[in-house]
Order: structure tokens, then C-alpha cells, then sequence
């Protein structure tokens, strides 16, 4: 493993991209490496579409929307009859522009009645401190980090954007159970290779990975963690990312958001 930080994920995707095709050199990826960064940056050294194959997915973790205990919204519907009571809306924190989690309000914002007002923070951990400490009521996060928190009453769970619920908060309702229809967003992860790859050389890391996804102690690690173990083909993954970017694309596109 060697983390290549920096410029949203786009210097390490670049040195995959620029590594032999051999699949010893493989990224592992979220979201804004392939389908956030591409709508985001007009202009990038590698198309993530063009000039990465997919491997797989490995997980994903929903995002979850929380309130700190304080607020007086138990549910979704008190929520957004509190949010048209606050002067300019409810603000919520994100782990920064452009993020998934900051792209999920701005959708939420302009198609589920929901006045919200974006707050981004450099990270997920001030974000996550500043909803503990009640120096902002509403949180949009990803869920791993918030579960110790919910579990302490410190903070309080509405809903999850993933399609399904999450093992780790089963009694959380999806956006769906709530009545907001046509959305969802997660964190996730999977594997890319430099394009080119040979398709031989994918396959075997592919089904190196379905192998390793069903061991009863990685289902469980990520479990705890709220994620959701995930395999897939290759074409699945690639159409997955595809689908994904274009969604963003257009919440990006309506919301005017713009990295400075």
C-alpha cells in the first residue's frame, strides 16, 4: 500500500494511470477519484473513464444525515418543518465541497422541500467534532465515523442515502422509507488498473477479490464500520462509475458549485 495524497485523489489516480499494464499497480478508489474530479476540474492530466479499467467494487458506506441531540427534529418529516422555520435554512456540515456528501444536499436542497444551507469543512473529522459539540446542528456524513456518537445519544440519526439500509444502523430509514424517491449516494470503494491491462490480469484480481469479500472476518469488519461488502464485473463497476458521473454532473451543473 502507498497513499499518494493530495489534489482530491488526482495525483495518486495519476500515477496509476502512468504505470506499467501489468496489474501491479492498482488504484483503489472513491468516488471523487473517478466520478466527482471529471465534473468538477475542466481540466485533468488522465480521463478517469478513458484511462483507468475497472476492476471491482469492494464496499460501500452510506452517508448519513444526523442531527446533534439538541436539535428538535426526530425524524425526517420534523426535520424539514424545522428547516422552513430557520431563517436561510438549516446549516449542515460536509467533509468539503464537491464531496458526495455536500453534492447530496444540494440535491436534497432543490427536490425534497428541505431548506438547507451548505457548510463545508476541510475534512470529515472537524466536520464530525463541530456536530458532537453542537456548533452546528446538521451533519451530512459519511456513517462510520457517527455510529460511536449515535450509539452515545450524542448525536441522532434521520435517515441513510444509500439504496438500502446499513447493517450497522439497521433501524435508520433509507431517504426512500421517508418518502424522498429518485436519489442515493454512498462512499465507496473499489479497484482500477492503467488501461490496457490485459483482460487475463483484470479477471485474476477479480476473482482474487470475490474471494477475499466473502471471508466471514471482512464482512464483519466492514459491518461494524457500516459498510457493505460489494463484488462485481468489471463492465458492472465501469457502468456503476458512468452513472454515477452523470448524476453528479448534473447536481454540480444546477448548484452552480465551483472548487476555488
Amino acid at each position: 500500500m502507498e497513499n499518494r495524497p493530495g489534489a482530491s485523489g488526482m495525483i495518486g489516480a495519476e500515477f496509476v494511470v502512468r504505470s506499467p499494464k501489468d496489474g501491479y499497480t492498482l488504484l483503489s478508489c472513491s468516488p471523487a477519484e473517478v466520478s466527482l474530479n471529471a465534473a468538477l476540474y475542466p481540466k485533468m492530466a488522465y480521463d478517469p473513464m478513458r484511462d483507468l479499467a475497472p476492476i471491482s467494487l469492494t464496499a460501500i458506506y452510506a452517508n448519513l444525515i444526523a442531527v446533534h441531540a439538541s436539535v428538535p427534529a426526530r425524524s425526517w418529516k420534523e426535520l424539514v418543518a424545522l428547516s422552513h422555520k430557520t431563517p436561510g435554512g438549516i446549516g449542515f456540515a460536509s467533509s468539503g465541497t464537491g464531496s458526495t456528501q455536500h453534492l447530496t444536499g444540494e440535491w436534497l436542497s432543490r427536490n425534497a422541500a428541505i431548506k438547507l444551507l451548505h457548510v463545508p469543512y476541510k475534512g470529515a473529522a472537524p466536520a464530525t467534532a463541530d456536530l458532537i459539540g453542537g456548533y452546528i446542528p446538521l451533519g451530512i456524513l459519511g456513517a462510520a465515523p457517527l455510529i460511536p456518537h449515535l450509539k452515545a445519544g450524542r448525536l441522532r440519526a434521520l435517515a441513510v442515502t444509500t439504496a438500502k439500509r446499513t447493517p450497522a444502523l439497521p433501524d435508520v430509514p433509507t431517504l426512500a422509507d421517508v418518502g424522498v424517491k429518485g436519489f442515493e449516494s454512498s462512499q465507496w470503494f473499489g479497484f482500477l488498473a492503467p488501461a490496457g491491462t490485459p483482460r487475463e490480469v483484470i479477471m485474476k484480481i477479480n476473482a482474487d477479490l470475490a474471494r477475499v469479500l466473502a471471508l466471514p472476518d471482512v464482512k464483519e469488519r466492514l459491518a461494524i464500520q457500516g459498510g457493505d461488502t460489494q463484488h462485481s464485473t468489471p463492465e458492472v463497476f465501469g457502468a456503476f462509475m458512468k452513472a454515477e458521473h452523470a448524476t453528479y454532473s448534473k447536481i454540480i451543473a444546477a448548484a452552480g458549485v465551483k472548487i476555488e
